[in-house]
C-alpha cells in the first residue's frame, strides 16, 4: 500500500503554491494553539467547588458475606419498614480483613445485593459509630479492564502500528481534557475559548500522530479546523437566538449553585465544539484518504475530476454519519425521551423546551458542520493532490 510522502518537502521553495499555503495555515493554527494553551492554562489554585462538595469519603473494596432483611434502625416490626442488613468483609482500608454490618434500604429502584457480591463501601470517620460505612456502588473494575483489553487488542490487531498510534492519541485527548479543559473552565476561564484551544490541540496531535506528517493529513487538519469554526459560529448564533440558560440539566444547576464563576451558556457552546470534533475528524480523514487513493489510482485526474469522484463517496458517508449522530444523542437521552412521551405533551412544546431544544441545536449544528466538512476537505485535498508536481510516494 502507498501513502503520501512526508511533508513539508525537502525544499519549501520547490513546493507548489497550494502546499505553501497549507503549511502557512497549519503553522498559524499550531502557533495560535500554543499561545492559547499558555494564556488559558489553569493556575492550579483550585476553586470553591471542592469545599461545596464537602470532604470526600474513603472508598473501600468489600465483599458481601451475608444478607438479612430486618426492621430499619429506629423502627419497630409493627411499622413494617424493612431494610437490608449487609455483613461485608473489608478488602482494603485500615480495617481490612474485618467484617462490618451496613444497613441498606430496599425497594424504590435500589439495586439488589446478594451474598458474594463485590461492592464498594464509603467510610466517613466523622459519622457516629454504626453509621460510618455505607454502600457506595458495585465493583466494576474487572469487567471494565477486560473490555478495555479487548478494545486495545481489536484496534491493534486490525490497524497494527497505526492502531497503537491511535491509542496513544486517545491518551492525549484524555490528558488534554483532564489537565487543561476541565481545570481551566472550573477556574473561570471562558469555556468557548478553552474548548476551541483544547479541540485544536487534540486535533493537531491526534491526526498527525495517527496518520503521519504528510499532505493528506494536513488537508484533513485544515478541513477539520474550518468545519469546527463553522460549528462554533453556528452554535454561538443559535444558542443566543434560542435564549438557552444552560440550566437544562441537574449537573448544570448544581454547578451554578456551587460556583458562580462558570459561564453555563459558554459551557454549552464549548461542549458542542468538543463533541463535534470526534465525528468531524473521521469525516475529514476519510475524504482526504479517498482523494489520495483516487489520485494514486489515476495520477492524470485533475482537481475537478478528483473532487467529483471523492464527493460521491462523501455523500454516502455523510448520510450514515448524520444518522449515527442523531441516534447517539437519542440513545443517551432515552430515559428522558420516555418520560416526555408519557407526559402526553404536544410535540412542538416538547421540542422547544430547553431540555430537548439544547439537544436539537447540538445535533443540527454538529450535522451542518459534518455536511460542510465533506466539500471543504474534498476540495482542498483535490487541489493539493492534483497540484503535486511529482508523484512523491513512499512504501508503507
Amino acid at each position: 500500500m502507498s501513502r503520501p510522502a512526508r511533508w513539508p518537502p525537502a525544499g519549501l521553495a520547490a513546493a507548489e503554491p497550494g502546499h505553501r499555503v497549507l503549511l502557512a495555515v497549519i503553522a498559524a493554527a499550531a502557533a495560535a494553539t500554543v499561545v492559547g494553551l499558555f494564556v488559558l492554562w489553569p493556575s492550579g489554585g483550585g476553586t470553591g467547588l471542592a469545599r461545596f462538595l464537602g470532604p470526600p469519603a474513603d472508598l473501600l473494596d468489600a465483599q458481601v458475606q451475608a444478607v438479612d432483611v430486618q426492621p430499619c434502625a429506629g423502627t419497630v416490626a409493627a411499622d413494617d419498614v424493612r431494610c437490608v442488613a449487609l455483613t461485608v468483609e473489608l478488602d482494603s482500608g485500615p480495617d481490612r480483613g474485618t467484617s462490618v454490618v451496613i444497613e441498606n434500604s430496599q425497594g424504590g429502584g435500589a439495586p439488589t445485593i446478594e451474598t458474594g457480591d463485590r461492592i464498594v463501601v464509603g467510610f466517613t470517620p466523622e459519622s457516629p459509630p454504626g453509621a460510618q460505612y455505607y454502600v457506595a456502588d458495585f465493583q466494576r473494575r474487572t469487567p471494565l479492564v477486560v473490555l478495555a483489553v479487548l478494545f486495545v487488542v481489536a484496534v491493534v490487531a486490525l490497524a497494527r502500528l497505526r492502531g497503537v498510534r491511535a491509542l496513544a492519541g486517545l491518551g492525549v485527548s484524555l490528558g488534554v481534557l483532564l489537565a487543561f479543559v476541565l481545570p481551566a473552565i472550573l477556574e473561570g476561564r471562558r469555556p468557548v475559548a478553552v474548548a476551541v484551544v483544547g479541540a485544536a490541540a487534540i486535533l493537531l496531535v491526534n491526526l498527525y500522530l495517527a496518520h503521519g506528517v504528510n499532505l493528506q493529513t494536513s488537508t484533513a487538519v485544515v478541513g477539520t479546523l474550518a468545519s469546527l469554526a463553522l460549528i462554533g459560529v453556528l452554535a454561538a448564533v443559535f444558542v443566543a437566538a434560542s435564549s438557552f440558560s444552560g440550566l437544562a440539566s441537574e449537573e448544570a444547576s448544581f454547578l451554578q449553585a456551587a460556583s458562580s464563576t462558570i459561564n453555563l451558556q459558554g459551557l454549552l457552546l464549548g461542549g458542542i465544539v468538543i463533541g463535534s470534533l470526534g465525528v468531524l475528524d473521521d469525516v475529514t480523514v476519510t475524504q482526504a484518504s479517498a482523494v489520495w487513493e483516487l489520485h494514486q489510482a489515476n495520477p492524470a485526474l485533475g482537481a475537478r475530476d478528483l473532487y467529483r469522484s471523492a464527493l460521491r463517496i462523501g455523500r454516502d458517508h455523510i448520510a450514515s454519519t448524520v444518522n449515527t449522530l442523531v441516534l447517539a444523542y437519542a440513545g443517551a437521552s432515552l430515559p428522558l425521551l420516555i418520560l416526555l412521551v408519557e407526559a402526553n405533551q404536544p410535540v412542538g412544546d416538547v421540542l422547544t423546551g430547553e431540555v430537548i431544544a439544547v439537544e436539537v441545536v447540538r445535533t443540527l449544528v454538529g450535522s451542518i458542520g459534518l455536511v460542510a466538512a465533506v466539500p471543504i476537505t474534498t476540495a482542498l485535498a483535490a487541489v493539493v493532490a492534483a497540484g503535486r508536481r511529482t508523484a512523491n510516494t513512499a512504501v508503507a
